[in-house]
């Protein structure tokens, strides 16, 4: 059980209502993260407003955004987060032993660019300072300016949600796997 009690829809009004509802809907079964979230309408409608935005024009592929918050998931340990990112990795064509071994040197079925991204996620998650100049000209070889934005957004959006999850102890919900993640 989370640290503080769930909020439901109908415990929101106006666009905080709206935003939770939509979540449930289109983004997945976040149901006890978005409990919580929903004590802070302002949060819940300015950062998953974000998220729902972010889907909508996806700049990079659903298979690097899954490897992006897996690996940013993995490297700060929120299992959470590892539980709801692991089947969306696998659902994106990879084998499930790619999601549970995902912070391994290779991963099966990753490719280079695969592995840049997964690098890259864990260098933001565990010391972005370590993010060398070298490295990021790799990145721009492969990737637009906005995308390499949108992918340094996203996993300081999962070291946000990860620390989030973990601090306020959110629970997985149930029938949601518990996936082992080496």
């Amino acid at each position: 059980m989370a640290r503080v009690r769930d909020l439901t829809p109908s415990d929101l009004t106006g666009e905080a209502r709206t935003v939770y509802e939509r979540i449930e809907r289109e983004y997945g079964p976040f149901g006890n993260m978005l409990s919580v979230f929903a004590h802070r309408p302002p949060a819940l409608e300015h950062i998953f407003g974000l998220l729902l935005a972010s889907k909508r024009d996806a700049v990079i592929s659903k298979r690097h955004l899954e490897i992006v918050l897996l690996s940013a998931s993995a490297a700060a340990a929120c299992e959470y987060c590892v539980a709801h990112h692991a089947p969306r990795l696998v659902e994106q064509g990879l084998p499930q032993e790619a999601a549970d071994r995902v912070l391994d040197d290779a991963p099966p079925g990753f490719d280079d660019v695969d592995l840049l991204v997964r690098d890259y996620a864990v260098q933001l998650t565990r010391d972005p300072k370590r993010v060398s100049d070298a490295f990021f000209v790799r990145l721009k070889a492969v990737f637009t300016e906005e995308q390499i934005v949108e992918i340094t957004l996203r996993a300081a959006l999962c070291a946000f949600f990860n620390r989030f999850n973990e601090g306020l102890r959110i629970e997985v919900e149930e029938g949601v796997a518990l996936p082992e993640v080496a």
